[in-house]
């Protein structure tokens, strides 16, 4: 996004202070006003540098067309030559009590990419409507999207009331409708102002066209809003923006999102799970300092050298970040190409960046009515809910919890091909308790990769689940499917099977008694492998014998859980998937292939 200012002066805040500064964001649908409203209050409220409004003046009378207030924003000579605006905005304007940024954001579909940019960005918004034209599907898709990315303090805007002849019914139609539509997305606007930019009627001055309206004006709607506070009393958000080498001190930057964080503090980096104190506080400058707060950009040293780099979150043990396979995302698709099931993209979250499989496409929105469609693509400029599963582990905030970490954007290379907002219902938290992590004081250049390391990792810890019982008994389906719903959530899950297990590793075995045995052991041992490297291994196996199973538990016993599949000998018979019964009754096999122990004799 590029930011540009066409009046130098008015480019930067007017005071230092943060709490007399705020930042609104103006949208609608193109050619409601938007840039010329912006204009208005700059020379309403004597914000414009001197000189400026006669320069343009005097620019549209060479141009032979009547004074363009929108002229005194719009940077672009692109823009001028095309009446649009192409471009966000920023411009510092001055209010009786505090300073304004307002961000003029595009209407164009092609542009709402940078109204997004420009939404995230801001406090509050105004958001204008033609009231003569009336209510238009990009309205209805501004105050979605004003509503999906939180912004939560809206002012209405009915424009170009002197096209409508200021009529007082005109207003109170269009303002129904779409008072109507707000409230079903849970907006709740703070004022629905009828107003002429061009004319300048209820802008800062009330004017005299419109007596029938007791409301305030645009510039008394602005007073009303409230500067979002600081997030200091929020548990504590630091994402790991680089890492820098000075001497013999490491250097861990970034700029805290929320909370705060001092000299002596425990702090748990995620997703690695390491807990460490910090030593020391770092700032550019000579101030030393003891504790930092929210909205500062600070570097810390560690007591201890662990391994961090960008895209780490550092917090305090208690409140710490979600650890998630999967994150359940609203989002809005900008990509020319559709979102598809199955695709792979780059999310970027905070300072991380991770990769992530469209899962599943929950729900396509219609922004117009709201109705949700089930749908296998996301078209561009579409909502929709998606599931994603992550590539490793992503430390993540619910966006209604944290809104300043709960956010995201979908990268390609440097384009943004959409964004929204992280849900974590139903998500399970991978986190493995952080007190008991033995290698949290491991120096960098002696990192070993332990078992609770592979968990951490991971999300979770390797375990064997030994499925047991007749042939046809559906162990081989179970199996799968468990295998299917444990990947779906994000877990790292295997099985074998006597079919795959026969194929390689135990092709040289027969179905002898003393082979069967070896079978067995060989399974019982990779199994024992895969729980040891952090994966779910889920086996399939008639394995009748009650030695052979106790050998199997021997080689891993703590991670080791038998399962009894019970089916009733006739059932079995019936499915025979693989004929064995039939063989059984011809004499080619014997019986005792078939069998499997009692469930009360398992170990």
């Amino acid at each position: 996004m590029n930011t540009t200012a066409a009046l130098k002066t008015a480019a930067e805040p007017m005071t230092e202070r943060a709490e007399d500064q705020l930042r609104i964001v103006i949208v609608g649908h193109v050619d409601h006003g938007k840039s010329t409203l912006v204009g208005r209050l700059l020379h309403d409220t004597d914000s414009l540098p001197e000189g400026k409004f006669e320069q343009i003046e005097q620019s549209c009378k060479r141009r032979g067309m009547p004074f363009e207030w929108s002229f005194l924003l719009d940077a672009l000579q692109a823009e001028r030559d095309q009446g649009v605006t192409i471009d966000t905005t920023q411009i510092w304007f001055k209010g009786e009590t505090r300073d304004y940024c307002i961000i003029d954001a595009p209407g164009h579909r092609e542009f709402l990419k940078n109204m997004i940019t420009g939404a995230a960005m801001s406090e509050a918004a105004l958001l204008l409507i033609d009231v003569d034209e009336g209510v238009k599907e990009q309205s209805k898709r501004h105050g979605y999207l004003l509503h999906l990315l939180g912004v939560r303090q809206v002012a209405v805007l009915m424009n170009k009331m002197d096209k409508a002849g200021y009529d007082e019914a005109r207003f109170e139609q269009v303002k129904e409708e779409y008072k109507a539509y707000l409230a079903s997305i849970g907006v709740e606007p703070i004022a629905m102002i009828p107003i002429s930019a061009r004319e300048g009627d209820m802008i800062v001055e009330r004017g005299d066209n419109m007596p029938w309206y007791t409301g305030p004006s645009v510039m008394q709607a602005l007073e009303h809003f409230a500067p979002l506070p600081q997030p200091v009393d929020q548990p504590l958000r630091f994402p790991v923006q680089d890492v820098y080498k000075f001497d013999d001190r490491r250097i861990i930057a970034g700029r805290i999102e929320s909370g705060s964080l001092k000299v002596g503090d425990t702090i748990l980096i995620s997703p690695s799970n390491h807990t460490v104190r910090i030593h020391s506080i770092e700032t550019l400058g000579d101030e030393v300092k003891t504790e930092a707060h929210a909205g500062e950009s600070v570097g810390i040293t560690l007591e201890d050298q662990l391994f961090l780099e960008r895209g780490n979150i550092i917090s305090h043990v208690e409140n710490a970040p979600v650890l998630a396979k999967q994150i359940t995302a609203r989002l809005f698709w900008l990509g020319h190409e559709p979102l598809k099931e199955g695709a792979r993209y780059k999310l970027k979250i905070n300072t991380s960046e991770l990769m992530a499989e469209v899962t599943k496409i929950e729900k396509v929105i219609d922004t117009d009515n709201l109705d949700g469609a089930k749908q296998q693509t996301v078209e561009r400029n579409q909502v929709a809910e998606v599931l994603f599963t992550i590539r490793g582990l992503a430390a993540v905030d619910d966006y209604a919890d944290q809104s300043r970490t709960g956010r995201f954007v979908i990268i390609d290379g440097y384009d943004i091909m959409g964004g929204g907002i992280i849900s974590l219902d139903g998500v399970i938290n991978q986190r493995v308790s952080s007190t008991n992590v033995k290698s949290s004081n491991i120096h960098g250049v002696d990192l070993q990769i332990d078992m609770d390391q592979r968990a951490v990792m991971n999300g979770h810890t390797g375990g064997i689940l030994w499925f047991t019982g007749l042939s046809g008994s559906g162990k081989s389906t179970l199996a799968l499917e468990l295998q299917k719903r444990l990947f779906q959530k994000g877990y790292m899950v295997y099985v074998l099977d006597g079919d795959n297990v026969r194929q390689g590793l135990n092709n040289d075995l027969g179905f002898s008694p003393e082979d069967r045995t070896e079978n067995i052991r060989r399974v019982g041992e990779v199994a024992a492998l895969f729980a040891d490297a952090g994966v779910i291994v889920i086996t399939a196996f008639i394995s009748p014998y009650n030695e052979d199973r106790k050998r199997a538990r021997s080689a891993n016993p703590e991670y080791f859980h038998n399962v009894y599949i019970r089916a009733d000998v006739e059932t079995c018979e019936k499915r025979d998937v693989k004929g064995l019964y039939k063989k059984a009754r011809e004499g080619k096999i014997s019986e005792s292939n078939l069998v499997t122990a009692h469930p009360t004799s398992t170990t």
